[in-house]
């Protein structure tokens, strides 16, 4: 049974950074995808970042790129996302994603929330 436990949210100023981490379990971690996603109040969950099994490519959504960096540690089965330059748009509760392959990300983590206030 594949577990994704995520860490790591608080409360943070703007401008602030904060790391998420994302342990892994049930499975062979270095064999998948990892990804992070936020849903906001009111809002449908959006894809936030992901990494390849390897950890050799990474994908940004447009608000990412620039402040957010994914990145993992298969010894370790745990998954990161730094973020930096918080915005208050970036409040949201953060869930960490696998998936089998080249499919829907069909593993989620229970979430940890971020607040960013101005």
């Amino acid at each position: 049974q594949v577990q994704l436990v995520e860490s790591g949210g608080g409360l943070v100023q703007a401008g602030g950074s904060l790391r998420l981490s994302c342990v892994a379990s049930g499975r062979t971690f270095s064999k998948y995808p990892m990804g992070w996603f936020r849903q906001a109040p009111g809002e449908e969950r959006e894809f936030v970042a992901s990494i390849t099994s390897t950890g050799g490519n990474t994908y940004y959504a447009d608000s990412a790129k620039g402040r957010f960096t994914i990145s993992r540690n298969n010894a370790e089965n745990t998954v990161y996302l730094q973020m930096s330059s918080l915005k208050p748009e970036d409040t949201a509760v953060y869930y960490c994603a696998s998936r089998d392959g080249p499919t829907a990300w069909n593993y989620w983590g229970q979430g940890t929330q971020v607040t960013v206030s101005s």
